[in-house]
């Protein structure tokens, strides 16, 4: 089942790939609501701690990747040293995230959540989950393999190879 008002249905120039400017404008509208509804449940839930998107991106991807370098985490999140250092001191001095020196380059800080922060950062993707398996299911195995098509065609060239690494530490 489609939103309403939602076109379901391809015309032919879409099935052709020739996509007016018009058709082109509809996708990115249809990117932004979606988006915007991908992360209204997180966003009310670190409303209540007082954090924002920066904190559930830095929270995801630490809990995604145990043992996360300072310097890999700037590389996936694209930000600025100064601004993922406000994000992590918040999130350190709430209890949520550990910084342990490297084992093998005592320069490095490793990232970890605390058990504090695995619980916050299940809750932040349980509802994401569900809307995307909800979604997904809706939509059928052909539209979800073309959907990720689409996406990773989307995605910077000089991250791909960040992507590719995250995708393939996925558990299977």
């Amino acid at each position: 089942m489609h939103a309403p008002g939602i076109n379901s249905k391809a015309t032919r120039s879409e099935q052709l790939l020739f996509l007016t400017d018009d058709q082109l404008r509809q996708g990115i509208e249809l990117m932004f609501f979606a988006y915007r509804g991908f992360t209204a449940d997180p966003d009310m839930i670190l409303e209540t701690m007082e954090y924002g998107r920066a904190h559930h991106r830095a929270i995801h991807f630490i809990g995604r990747k145990r043992g996360l370098t300072v310097n890999e985490l700037l590389g996936i999140l694209g930000v600025t040293k100064q601004s993922l250092n406000r994000v992590l001191r918040q999130l350190i001095d709430d209890g949520l995230v550990e910084n342990r020196v490297g084992l093998r380059d005592r320069r490095q800080r490793n990232l970890f959540l605390t058990e504090a922060g695995e619980n916050l950062e299940r809750k932040l993707s349980d509802a994401q989950r569900q809307r995307m398996r909800a979604a997904y299911a809706k939509a059928g195995p052909e539209a979800v393999a073309g959907f990720r098509t689409v996406l990773e065609q989307m995605i910077d060239p000089d991250i791909a190879r960040i992507v590719q690494s995250l995708l393939m530490d996925a558990a299977p």
